[in-house]
């Protein structure tokens, strides 16, 4: 949580190894979750360095300022252009890409994060207070990212969501390679329900074709239900998912009414 320069990410086991260096006032907020589950499994095999700088080593000033009024007037604080000038300077090398999450970025989507586990390098600015000295986001940064239309105190939690959802996506961070083609919006389309023991639960029983041992149907069965959760829930999604023409035929039928076979 010091001061470091801009080394490069180096190769193991066949891959880059991906350096994220989250810049931010509060380092203490990322503790705990970078230790944790597959964060700290991915940094812990060496797939994934991360740093966690602190802005206010980069104030030039006695207090360590790092923010101050806005010109014009108004409430709330900008924060300066200097200490992010120096901090990103001293950590910027060849492919590194940096990127302010702020609210006024582009939304960030499951093809940003894959877009983004194919750099070298990232480093993520954690907006804070009224946002950033305007200069930062025309001369320093290279992308704009926001996790959702609401309002958070600051950027560190949409740093830790797009840390963990780039990190996932790197091989060998999931004990299954294919398991990202088939999260939620890895395959353009939401998962189908899913069901473990017992078999029966409350009156309630697991689907038998799941307990039928016949894999092709049950590989069926479960894009026919993720076709019909997405259509019911996320029908946005369907305009840019590659669907077959039998799977483009369901979803007709699904608003004739039918429903995916049992």
């Amino acid at each position: 949580m010091s001061r470091r320069g801009g080394s490069r990410s180096g190769r193991r086991r066949g891959y880059w190894t991906l350096r994220i260096d989250i810049v931010t006032l509060f380092p203490g907020i990322f503790v705990g979750p970078l230790q944790e589950s597959i964060l700290g499994r991915a940094r812990a095999k060496g797939l994934v360095e991360i740093n966690v700088v602190n802005l206010r080593d980069w104030a030039e000033s006695r207090h360590r300022v790092t923010d101050d009024y806005p010109f014009g007037g108004g409430g709330g604080m900008v924060l300066k252009p200097e200490p992010l000038f120096a901090c990103v300077e001293a950590l910027r090398g060849v492919g590194s890409r940096v990127i302010l999450l702020d609210p006024q970025g582009r939304r960030f989507r499951q093809e940003i994060a894959r877009e983004l586990s194919q750099a070298a390098h990232l480093i993520l600015l954690c907006g804070r207070y009224e946002g950033v000295d305007e200069r930062v986001r025309e001369h320093l940064v290279d992308d704009e990212i926001s996790i959702g239309d609401y309002v958070l105190t600051g950027g560190e939690l949409p740093a830790l969501v797009v840390t963990d959802a780039v990190v996932r996506l790197l091989p060998g961070a999931l004990g299954d390679q294919a398991a990202p083609a088939k999260d939620s919006f890895g395959a353009g389309l939401l998962e189908g329900p899913h069901y473990t023991r017992p078999e029966e639960f409350g009156g309630w029983r697991v689907p038998e074709v799941l307990l039928s041992g016949d894999h092709a149907r049950i590989a069926r069965w479960r894009r026919w239900q993720a076709l019909w959760r997405t259509w019911r829930r996320r029908p946005d999604l369907l305009e840019t998912a590659e669907l077959t023409p039998e799977e483009q035929k369901l979803i007709e039928e699904f608003k004739q009414g039918r429903k995916p076979d049992a």
